[in-house]
């Protein structure tokens, strides 16, 4: 069964462990209802009630979606507590309640939030498909496809079928179903909340398995939901469990304070009161308590706590602008610490989040008062997040236009559509599990800009090479270089919030990606499009450090008059292979050293090595003299009839907007194809540029230098010189 254990049975009802939301120690904060689940036990025991009478069970439940959506039909609701109490007849929970107290309590979890009539029918009926006979199809036919939907999306996956696999691949079929609901995950968040609350009588390690996972994975998506109460509760029941200690330290410390004859708090709760009714702007001032793990953090953060570090000053107002009056009237009146203040109303967070943050200092002490300005529909969103939403198809679909990067439609942000993206290449199960828990472990977001105005939405840290897989997936292997905010930089550059990326990308569709790359990928997409590339392009066989990966068989010595070999024909076009080279080893594979990539009509010589490999040098590389002196032998190698070849080139430049796509163009304009190509950071606004190029004619090399060199900002290109590295 879904639902877990209560703790022991008690005179009373039972309760969850103590929290910020139902201790003593914080009068100040209201408390969040708890349902009496003796009560509702007699309740269901009692059985169906009377046709088209709402049962007294759920009576909780109604009187709380009434108070979001007074004009609610309900008859959906008693068609799905009446089809879950008799589905769930007999069930126990493991505290010895009936098992239909444990979707009751869900179901009153996300009224109490907000949620429409659809979310809560189905909530009363996650458990049926799942614990019960309940088909899907049953449930279908009698509430609908969208409450079928959603049951299914959090109905759990059976370990008779996928093992050890089970939870992980649960947890995925869930996201997907989000993706295209996210009432879905809602109902989830909920359920843990419930399972959470009445944990205690679990084993420990089992409560500690689920505390775990609940904050690994659930709390995170809970923040990027912008389910503030739910997120807030899981915090702290998996604090409890977690770091029993600290808990009941940081409990103490709530203990004292509240215990204190002044309350700096409320003091000046007043004064903001005062001071907005002398102004005339009509708003509400709220003591908003932090809760445990709130004020842990604090603790940590800032040592040994004042009273006005226990919690925050919340003041609601009904339009946006009268936020930025009240804003205007404390910086005057009072004074402001402006380091504090931050506007999420001009620049709302990633899960929907809007509000304005400050504040001010009291004269007397200097004790610091944080102050939270929002209107009432803010504070609804910030609470409840996407449930506050409501039914994501109620808006149509043209209203909701979605461009490219980030969703404009807000039930499917941009982080969830990128989670679908990267999921889809996970291999494995364990793979999604621990990416996932990875993934939901960056709190922060950061837009950067694209040329052509589209935004991409990418978690703090990010670098080119996120920001290029984010725009271009699988083909972002091609990509060269960036330029951020109008100046050249490498793929290893890490964005900041507000940088506009331009990137370059090469015209190979065969590009690999660099195993250096993986050290810069931040995002999960990024990372396994990269492993992917390059597990299905296994590293070449050993062989000298300068050697180029890139082999084939050398061909035989021929005739002067002997016809070249021909491409075979049919299939798709084959890519141009360099230079021939004639080894006077016949079937000997030859690789061209990259240390001075030889092309026609450069001299030649050649050296066997590791593997049957002949590696081909220019004559003048500082490699041929070292190998000489350590007694290897040479190979008589020369230049094959065909005029194709491979060779790197390097360009020095002076920075400046648009200059690496103005050299590749250049370059592609010459018939050049570029292999590969590094741009090293800028010094002095001078850049280094390093080209790996095919030409399908020797000959036209000088013609490319050239026009490299012609090319504004390019005042330097040559060959790439022989290194003094062994062979």
């Amino acid at each position: 069964m879904n639902a877990e254990a209560v703790n022991p049975a008690s005179s009373g009802p039972v309760t969850p462990p103590a929290t910020g939301a139902a201790t003593p120690a914080a009068p100040r904060r209201k408390a969040r209802p708890r349902i009496d689940l003796r009560r509702l036990g007699r309740a269901a025991l009692l059985g169906p009630a009377a046709r088209d009478r709402l049962p007294d069970a759920i009576s909780h439940v109604v009187e709380a979606h009434r108070a979001h959506h007074p004009d609610a039909d309900l008859d959906p609701l008693r068609r799905a507590y009446l089809l879950a109490e008799s589905s769930h007849r007999g069930q126990m929970r493991k505290s010895g309640e009936p098992y239909i107290t444990h979707p009751l309590a869900v179901t009153l979890i996300l009224a109490e939030l907000g949620a429409e009539t659809t979310t809560l029918t189905a909530s009363l009926l996650h458990d049926t498909v799942e614990d019960t006979d309940v088909t899907l199809d049953q449930v279908g036919d009698q509430f609908g496809a969208e409450v079928r939907y959603l049951v299914d999306g959090v109905t759990k996956l059976e370990k008779v079928d996928y093992g050890a696999a089970a939870e992980p691949e649960t947890f995925r079929k869930m996201l997907v179903a989000t993706g295209n609901d996210v009432r879905v995950m809602s109902i989830k968040l909920a359920d843990r909340l419930h399972n959470m609350r009445t944990l205690g009588v679990m084993r420990q390690e089992k409560q500690e398995r689920i505390a775990k996972v609940t904050r690994d994975v659930l709390i995170p998506l809970a923040e990027r939901l912008g389910v503030q109460a739910l997120k807030s509760e899981l915090e702290d029941l998996v604090f409890a469990v977690l770091h029993p200690e600290e808990h009941a330290h940081t409990r103490e410390l709530i203990a004292e304070n509240a215990a204190r004859a002044d309350d700096p708090l409320a003091t000046v709760a007043d004064e903001v009161r005062k001071v907005l009714r002398d102004a005339g702007i009509t708003a509400e001032v709220l003591i908003r308590p932090r809760h445990f793990v709130s004020v842990h953090r604090v603790s940590r953060k800032r040592g040994p706590l004042s009273g006005a570090d226990f919690g925050r000053l919340l003041v609601l107002v009904q339009e946006d602008a009268d936020c930025y009056a009240v804003l205007g009237e404390l910086h005057t009146c009072m004074t402001p610490v402006v380091s504090e203040f931050k506007d999420f109303i001009a620049v709302p967070k990633f899960n929907l989040y809007q509000s304005l943050h400050t504040a001010v200092a009291r004269a007397q002490d200097g004790q610091v008062i944080e102050v939270l300005i929002r209107t009432h529909q803010m504070h609804k969103v910030a609470e409840a997040g996407v449930v506050a939403l409501g039914n994501p198809y109620a808006t149509p679909a043209e209203e909701q236009g979605a461009g490219d990067g980030e969703r404009a439609d807000p039930t499917r942000p941009g982080w969830l559509s990128r989670l679908l993206d990267w999921q889809r290449g996970a291999p494995d199960p364990d793979t999604f599990w621990s990416t996932l828990r990875e993934d939901l472990a960056q709190d922060r977001e950061i837009t950067v800009f694209r040329p052509d105005g589209g935004t991409l939405g990418l978690p703090d840290g990010a670098t080119c090479v996120d920001a290029a897989y984010a725009q271009y997936g699988e083909d972002a292997h091609a990509a060269m270089g960036a330029y951020v905010n109008g100046r050249l930089a490498t793929m290893s550059t890490v964005l900041r919030d507000g940088d506009t990326v331009q990137l370059l990308m090469g015209q190979d569709p065969a590009s690999e990606p660099s195993r250096e790359w993986l050290e810069h990928a931040h995002t999960p997409a990024a990372r396994i499009a990269i492993q992917r590339r390059l597990a299905a392009r296994p590293a070449p066989a050993p062989a000298d450090a300068e050697d180029v990966p890139r082999e084939r068989p050398a061909a035989p010595a021929r005739e002067p008059d002997a016809p070249a070999p021909r491409p075979a024909s049919g299939g798709p076009a084959a890519r141009p292979e360099p230079a021939d080279v004639l080894v006077d080893r016949p079937g000997a594979t030859v690789r061209l050293a990259r240390c001075c990539t030889p092309v026609p009509p450069d001299e030649i010589t050649g050296f066997a090595v590791r593997g049957g490999v002949v590696t081909v040098h220019r004559a003048e590389c500082a490699v041929v003299a070292r190998m000489k002196s350590g007694g290897r032998p040479e190979v008589g190698v020369r230049w094959g009839e065909t005029s194709e070849c491979r060779v790197t080139l390097l360009a020095e430049s002076f920075g400046r907007p648009h200059l690496l796509a103005d050299l590749t163009e250049a370059m592609a304009l010459e018939g050049a194809e570029i292999i590969s190509a590094t741009v090293e950071p800028p010094d002095r606004q001078r850049v280094r540029h390093s080209y790996t190029v095919l030409l399908p004619d020797a000959a036209r090399l000088p013609a490319l230098m050239r026009a490299m060199r012609d090319v504004a900002g390019v005042y330097d290109v040559s060959r790439a010189q022989p290194q003094p590295t062994g062979a």
